[in-house]
């Protein structure tokens, strides 16, 4: 078996070769699209990470504070979207929630799936976040409220800052992890790296090479979050302790 690597040169309508592999005056190659792709799928990531930590941080807060009804809310929160599978959730959200909720049909499916793989991650999300605020000393809490500080602050100010550099390495792995789960985002037919893979496989038959390809695409794009965050963890780490930025 040859692999053929010149695939990603070729017009996807008549399957000739292109000079310099990126088409142009209405040309598309496989390489154009292998990049359209990788851009939708960072878009959805990056998008729903930022829904995740939004969200999940504020339900995280919920389950921390001192009245059970807030807390309830916040459990409901979390059992709800981490019980049900992420595939299943996308459908909900693009079959029955715009009938349910009509002003959501005017969204794009982007937006669908956003909210759908940032409110599935939230779910986990909230749950680091309710671990590291817990992890700390409960002194932290009243000796904030001690200097007439209203609890907001307390959060915002002393306990917030301090559970977030203990949940750095878990919102690592879950930033690195929404960015494999945006492939669900085939299912309602997002042009992201799966959706291409399997378009370009069906067109060129040259399986092997499309899905290295999009495998070293996804690869890159969670290293690249590993990094950055190791080096935000490096950053903000305290001052004397092992790693801290000097």
């Amino acid at each position: 078996m040859r692999w053929d690597w010149q695939v990603f040169c070729k017009d996807n309508l008549d399957q000739t070769l292109v000079a310099g592999c990126l088409g142009g005056k209405g040309t598309v190659t496989y390489l154009d699209m292998l990049l359209g792709a990788w851009k939708w799928t960072l878009a959805v990531s990056a998008s729903a990470l930022l829904v995740a930590l939004v969200v999940g941080t504020l339900v995280g807060i919920l389950r921390t504070l001192p009245g059970r009804h807030w807390r309830i809310v916040g459990e409901t929160w979390t059992e709800l979207f981490r019980n049900i599978p992420l595939l299943v959730q996308i459908f909900l959200w693009y079959f029955v929630a715009p009938v349910l909720v009509p002003p959501l049909a005017a969204l794009p499916p982007f937006w669908l799936v956003v909210m759908g793989l940032g409110f599935f991650t939230s779910a986990r999300v909230a749950e680091q976040v309710k671990a590291g605020i817990e992890a700390l000393p409960r002194g932290q809490r009243h000796a904030g409220l001690a200097l007439g500080l209203s609890l907001g602050q307390t959060y915002r100010h002393v306990l917030l800052p301090m559970a977030f550099r203990i949940v750095i390495p878990p919102l690592t792995s879950e930033s690195m992890n929404i960015v494999k789960n945006s492939s669900v985002a085939f299912a309602v037919s997002i042009s992201e790296l799966t959706q291409f893979a399997m378009q370009a496989q069906e067109e060129t038959s040259r399986g092997i090479e499309i899905y290295l390809a999009v495998t070293g695409a996804y690869f890159l794009s969670a290293f690249a979050v590993a990094r950055v965050a190791t080096l935000i963890e490096r950053w903000l780490r305290v001052p004397g302790t092992l790693g801290a930025k000097r």
